[in-house]
Parts: structure tokens; sequence; C-alpha cells
């Protein structure tokens, strides 16, 4: 009879985790054949009202920009009109030109407030000290 061994067996972390992975896919396949098509639907009608947003917010950057720097509009009035654009263009857009519903679950205030923020006040700082530099030099 020989020796028992008592050390522990070795297991190949690998082969056990790609195993887990394999379980794991075989789950969601199933998950992803019952999952509701009108729920992806409703997400993608989301995403396309808040792309819309977004690029209206990027053309209003930059004619908010440029308008102001011509009417005149230098330090604490630029930044006023800069806010009224920001925070008062995205509902006229929203409720006003594309008639949106609002609705609390599904296009909030949050929904129309959120896209483009950045792109909005990128352009317009670019936009408006282009502006003031070629009228500066005028």
């Amino acid at each position: 009879m020989g020796k028992k061994d008592k050390r522990r067996k070795r297991i190949n972390i690998k082969r056990e985790r790609q195993k887990l992975i394999k379980e794991k896919k075989k789950q969601f396949q199933k998950q992803d054949a019952s999952l509701d098509k009108k729920a992806t639907k409703e997400i993608d009608i989301r995403l396309e009202k808040e792309t819309k947003i977004y690029w209206v917010r990027a053309i209003t950057g930059v004619f908010s920009a440029f308008i102001g720097r011509l009417v005149g509009l230098v330090g604490w009035w630029l930044l006023i009109w800069m806010i009224c654009f920001w925070f008062l263009t995205p509902f006229f857009v929203s409720f006003v030109i594309y008639r949106y519903k609002y609705d609390k679950e599904e296009w909030n205030w949050k929904n129309i407030i959120k896209p483009g923020i950045g792109v909005y006040f990128l352009l317009f700082m670019i936009v408006g000290v282009l502006t003031h530099t070629f009228l500066a030099f005028l």
C-alpha cells in the first residue's frame, strides 16, 4: 500500500474561471431571449430625444456667444446671458419646437437639462473669446 498524499489537489484557476464564464453566458442568453423589446425601444427613443437636444445646445452655444458679444455684453452681463440660454433653451426646444410630453418617469427635467452642458459651455467660451478678440482688433 502506498502513502496517501495529504496535499491539496491543484486547481487551475484559469480553467475554473472559464467554466464560470461559460455558465454565466448560458444564463444571459436565456435572459436575452426573454428581454422585452419594448423597453429597448423606449431607451432608443429617449436617446434620440437627448441627441437632438445635445445638438441644439451646441448650436445655441455658438450663436448665443456670437450675438451676445456683438450686442456688446461683457463680464457679468455676458455671464447672465449665457446662463439664461443655458437653462431656458432646452425647455423651449423640448416643449415648443419638438413638442415632447413631460413624463416624470421617462422625460423629466433632468433629462432635459443634462445633455450638452459641456459642449454648450465649451463652444460658448471659444466663440465668445474669438468674437471678443476680433472686435478688439477692429
